[in-house]
């Protein structure tokens, strides 16, 4: 785990990590507070240590494992319900060891969705800081060509001009525009709320519903598959999994499919009815209530998921990048064009 205070919640792939470490020592027979007593001892980072320390000492005065993780306060309460059930199950081990592995996979599906939203932003500002320099430093260096050749820009190249001027005359009042849009982009990324009102947003366009549709069939499907393998019934299972999708769609499919169970409905019948799982992964699920291997199944699909959602967001960026380079190259060919040819045709006149 890398440094961290303890007001603030963990990372995935500190909390992977961290899983990871308790799983090996679990699996070799030695106890939570035995294992906690080897990490402390192991680590060289002071605010670890205290961490660790503080949950060691948790479980001296008498508490559970899964209560001293929710003492520090930085532990999700997905992976303390999970830890509390493996703990009255006697599976501690498999728990844990299945929990590292679904932060990590967590990590890797939040990890390749910032990256297919990082790329495009990173070359949209780089494609308006270089049009932005063309229109205010570039096109008044030709103006002033222009007039000592005793002539005028006109057309495209005047209009291009204008907006030019006007981008340096209001530049304070775009200075405050883009603050306002990374105020914005802060609070729809980072807020529980901001974070809705983009799912709505992002929901009508084809490319992004379709990876948040993938992204919460991946998590929800990992999520079921550990609280089957930890001995949660269905329908608690169903009421965790939900707690961890953001998407206010996905989660209306996850509503009706406990709907449906109350109903008597099967888990494997209900999550096709309620197209929570649909096309092979539909297939795959009624295999799976057929032959009772629906955490396997489960699985199976969380990492296929993984593995198309990956592939499908490389695919975007590889057709993403030339794209708007292409662009950019023909922006910039036009605002010198129009200026270019005025120029050539008045210096061959002279």
């Amino acid at each position: 785990m890398e440094k961290q205070t303890q007001q603030k919640s963990l990372a995935y792939p500190e909390i992977a990590s961290f899983c990871g470490e308790m799983s090996m020592i679990l699996k070799s027979g030695i106890s939570a507070l035995e294992g906690l007593e080897l990490l402390m001892e192991d680590t060289q980072n002071e605010l670890e240590k205290e961490l660790i320390n503080s949950m060691y000492q948790s479980m001296l005065e008498g508490h559970t494992f899964a209560d001293a993780l929710e003492q520090t306060h930085v532990f999700p309460a997905y992976l303390i319900h999970m830890t509390e059930i493996g703990e009255e199950t006697g599976r501690l081990d498999d728990v844990i060891d299945s929990l590292a592995a679904h932060y990590t996979r967590e990590e890797t599906l939040s990890k390749n969705i910032r990256n297919s939203l990082t790329y495009p932003l990173i070359m949209i500002i780089m494609m308006l800081v270089v049009i932005v320099i063309l229109i205010t430093k570039v096109m008044p260096v030709f103006q002033q060509v222009f007039q000592q050749l005793g002539t005028e820009m006109t057309g495209l190249s005047r209009g291009i001009l204008m907006v030019g001027n006007g981008l340096s005359r209001y530049a304070l009042a775009f200075v405050v525009l883009i603050v306002a849009i990374v105020i914005a982009g802060i609070y729809l990324t980072r807020t529980e709320r901001g974070r809705k009102q983009l799912g709505k947003l992002g929901h009508a366009f084809r490319f992004s519903r379709e990876i948040t549709e993938k992204s919460s069939v991946c998590r929800f499907a990992g999520a079921m598959a550990l609280a089957l393998k930890s001995g949660l019934t269905p329908e608690r299972g169903l009421e965790f999994s939900r707690n961890l999708i953001e998407d206010a769609y996905f989660r209306e499919k996850i509503k009706n499919c406990v709907e449906e169970m109350e109903q008597g409905t099967d888990l494997s019948v209900a999550l096709v009815k309620s197209k929570v799982f649909t096309g092979v992964y539909a297939r795959m699920t009624s295999i799976a209530g057929k032959s009772g291997r629906m955490d396997e199944v489960m699985d199976q699909i969380a990492d296929r998921c993984e593995d198309e959602l990956n592939d499908r967001i490389t695919s975007f960026i590889s057709v993403l990048e030339p794209t708007l380079v292409i662009i950019l190259s023909v922006i910039v060919g036009i605002i010198l064009l129009s200026v270019m040819l005025p120029l050539l045709g008045i210096m061959a006149g002279l």
